[in-house]
């Protein structure tokens, strides 16, 4: 961690190139990272390795090169830090926090309520494994409300055992699970500062109860409206969103700009890219999307006039 008073972060998974969404999400986490004359990080999330796709995070990569979007430091790979991951999960396991899980997935389907988070893990191996069943994930015991101030969302509150349940930290098939991973991640790149979408609000309670049981710092959240598109479908692989146009990539960033409220002059696109991230920079008030959690990306407004 060096002196940096700000240090913040784009952290996309290479499921396939660049969208509409990934880039407001990198988009405004550079923002604020530069407006605060702070660090600006790119980590490649492939700690999913099923869902990796071949060549994706070098085609990421070129996109933000040729929005002029630079980033600080050497890229982070998760696909190279199991044994960081490892480390962390014997903690927690020293702690007696964790606990083997013999659970499919159609058994917790079979016997969950769903919540706002997803499926609410019912607690079936908390007390210890059913006789003559082997555990195929991990899990970590959780407790109690987490609650934090999100920059643009205001109070988030969130009973972890009731809305969520035992959560995974090592999956059936031997990987580490997205909330740990990133957990481990933030802090070893000193992230003071987390702006991403909104999508993962919900993500946010479990990352700050992983933070407090490893001792580690919590950051400053902030989640940017969800790009969504006229089915009010998150833009996603899932959902076919394209690849970003960069034929013309001031036109992009100003499309963007306009996603974000910022409300760029019109014409300031004609200066050429240079010229829109010294204006987007100085004028970059995340405040004005406070309380917005989608949008959609074919909002005639978002387009220019």
């Amino acid at each position: 961690m060096t002196g940096f008073p700000y240090r913040g972060r784009f952290a996309p998974s290479p499921t396939g190139p660049l969208h509409f969404g990934s880039l407001v999400a990198a988009v405004g986490s550079y923002l604020d990272a530069k407006a605060e004359g702070g660090e600006w990080l790119v980590r490649i999330e492939d700690v999913d390795r099923p869902r990796t796709v071949a060549g994706a995070a070098d085609a990421i990569l070129r996109t933000l090169d040729a929005l002029g979007v630079g980033w600080d430091g050497e890229v982070l790979y998760q696909s190279r830090r199991d044994e960081a991951y490892r480390a962390a999960l014997a903690d927690l396991e020293r702690s007696g926090m964790v606990y083997p899980c013999a659970c499919s997935r159609k058994e917790i389907a079979d016997s969950s309520f769903t919540g706002p988070a997803g499926l609410i893990y019912p607690g079936t191996c908390r007390p210890g494994l059913p006789p003559g069943r082997s555990g195929r994930a991990v899990r970590l015991r959780v407790e109690g409300e987490i609650a934090f101030a999100d920059r643009l969302q205001g109070e988030i509150r969130q009973d972890l055992e009731r809305e969520v349940g035992d959560f995974v930290l090592r999956r059936a098939d031997g990987l580490f699970a997205y909330q740990l991973a990133v957990v481990v991640d933030d802090a070893e790149q000193g992230i003071t500062h987390v702006v991403r979408g909104a999508d993962l609000l919900d993500s946010t309670p479990r990352q700050i109860y992983l933070q407090g049981l490893l001792g580690l710092a919590v950051p400053s959240y902030l989640h940017l409206p969800v790009a969504v598109n006229q089915r009010r479908e998150k833009l996603s692989k899932q959902t076919l969103a394209p690849e970003v146009d960069l034929a013309r990539p001031a036109e992009l960033l100003c499309r963007v700009l306009r996603f974000l409220d910022q409300e760029p002059p019109p014409g300031l696109e004609a200066g050429g890219l240079e010229a829109c991230w010294t204006w987007a920079v100085s004028h970059w008030r995340p405040e004005r999307l406070a309380g917005v959690l989608t949008r959609s990306a074919g909002d005639p407004a978002c387009n220019g006039p």
